[in-house]
């Protein structure tokens, strides 16, 4: 019997969805929107900030007041220190490469609308270049979530794949960059693309986003052609006001809602259809 990922019962559903681009293209309003999107179907929704200028809890629809009940782990020293065997910040010394990490998304995240939300935050490996216990522990973790987690994850990374290792990319089912009419953007679109080769990921699909105008997305196709463009979602000024007043679009915007929903029906149909040719 042919079933529609929709159709999967709430638990059962392992899909992992990573989405990157340039800062301010949308990433974060568009991760949002799918997270409430597959968690209003029922869906278990664990929705990752992986972004160090973290807002998704925003595009969620969760308060400031709640949102500040996330810590960001990377921030969470005493943790850090028990799991990897080393303390943030300690000069030298030897911690573990594989810190138990499975109870963490249940230990640290918060609820809204079927959605837990886990902030990870800035390990300072990014920023020093060093080989750190925290960044460790959100790489061990990132990997947990990817490869063995029983539910739907939505990653909202930077502009990049830096979480991801070869072995954790194979485990990501649909690799999204979203993009906005300009070469900077569609420039980043096309690095992660060479990025996320070199891990082993052979389709990065593409999210147009801020359209205008039709002359928009001839842009976009045209500049990442061979690319997968799997929808547009246009500039719209519920969702401009919806930023604004930290809301959710999902809760202000219901053109946005709609468009996202198109995105991700293709994006449903597009899976099932390999997951059915890898059966075959």
């Amino acid at each position: 019997m042919d079933v529609t990922l929709s159709c999967i019962p709430s638990g059962a559903f392992q899909l992992k969805i990573a989405i990157t681009g340039k800062g301010g293209v949308g990433k974060t309003t568009f991760s949002g929107l799918l997270a409430r999107l597959y968690a209003a179907e029922g869906n278990k929704v664990l929705a990752v900030d992986a972004d160090p200028d973290a807002n998704l809890a925003s595009a969620l629809g969760i308060s400031a007041e709640a949102a500040a009940q996330a810590r960001p782990l990377a921030e969470q020293a005493d943790l850090i220190e028990e799991r990897t065997g080393s303390r943030p910040g300690a000069p030298g010394g030897l911690f573990t490469i594989n810190p138990k990490v499975d109870d963490i998304p249940d230990a640290f995240s918060i609820s809204h609308e079927g959605v837990r939300l886990l902030v990870m935050g800035k390990s300072k490996e990014a920023a020093a270049g060093c080989y750190c216990p925290e960044h460790v522990l959100l790489r061990r973790l990132i990997s947990h979530l990817i490869l063995r987690s029983n539910e739907v994850v939505i990653l909202d990374m930077e502009a990049g794949i830096e979480h991801l290792t070869r072995g954790t990319a194979s485990g990501v089912d649909a690799f999204i960059v979203v993009v906005e009419p300009g070469q900077r953007s569609l420039q980043t679109a096309r690095h992660v693309e060479h990025l996320a080769k070199g891990l082993g990921i052979k389709e990065v699909f593409v999210v147009g986003n801020k359209i205008q105008r039709d002359s928009d997305k001839a842009f976009i196709e045209q500049h990442l052609a061979g690319m997968k463009v799997i929808g547009f979602m246009s500039y719209a000024a519920e969702t401009v006001q919806a930023d604004l007043d930290g809301r959710s679009p999902y809760d202000a915007s219901p053109a946005a809602v709609t468009e996202a929903r198109a995105i991700k029906a293709k994006l449903d149909d597009m899976l099932t259809s390999r997951k059915k040719q890898h059966s075959v």
